[in-house]
């Protein structure tokens, strides 16, 4: 049986989660007491290296041979060598192909944890991939981000831009990153005025 993407998030996905408890073994990030994410906030990394899922499937268009999305992230997934091809084929099935881009360093800094914050609380939080068009118009990817911010940059030039469901460990990682350094605005309600009363001078 083909594990295919599934399979390969849950095993790089277990390596990811170890490494977490290694630096934070705590039960629930939601629950850490402030002396605890003070503790989390010296030693969460900052960056993790991710793959990314790139799937082809033939075109109804007559003047295009396929149709390119992203459909995944995974932790993990560094290049072995310099002699390990950076891409791979995951599976083809019935004209669909699935490939592993591997290498990408995902980064969160804190200055977008404000970003980072609303794509959590969104009903489905979204991981972002940029993608540039080679010789051969088959998208390849060149960035990864959780900050639409960041990502929506990219619209303004050649690039594509891809909505890719948010794995659960990069999920807690971010999590765990947002609370050790970010604290939402409370929004307040502005009073209304009374303009009516200003126009006859504050006369009654």
């Amino acid at each position: 049986m083909d594990a295919g993407p599934a399979g390969l998030l849950i095993g790089i996905g277990m390596q990811f989660a170890i490494s977490l408890r290694v630096l934070c073994p705590y039960q629930s990030w939601w629950y850490m007491s402030v002396q605890n994410i003070d503790q989390v906030s010296e030693t969460l990394p900052q960056a993790f290296t991710v793959s990314v899922i790139m799937q082809s499937k033939p075109s109804d268009n007559p003047w295009v041979d396929s149709e390119w999305e992203a459909i995944g992230i995974v932790a993990g997934g560094a290049k072995k060598d310099s002699h390990t091809s950076a891409v791979e084929l995951l599976q083809e099935r019935d004209g669909v192909k699935q490939f592993l881009y591997r290498g990408f360093t995902l980064t969160l800094h804190i200055d977008e944890c404000e970003s980072y914050y609303h794509n959590l609380m969104s009903p489905s939080p979204y991981g972002y991939v940029v993608a540039s068009m080679d010789d051969h118009s088959v998208p390849i990817p060149v960035r990864v981000s959780l900050s639409f911010d960041e990502a929506h940059a990219y619209l303004e030039g050649d690039e594509n831009l891809y909505t890719v469901p948010v794995p659960p460990e990069i999920y807690q990682w971010t999590e765990a990153f947002v609370l050790a350094h970010y604290v939402p605005v409370k929004r307040t309600k502005r009073k209304r005025q009374d303009w009516r009363h200003q126009a006859r001078g504050g006369r009654p």
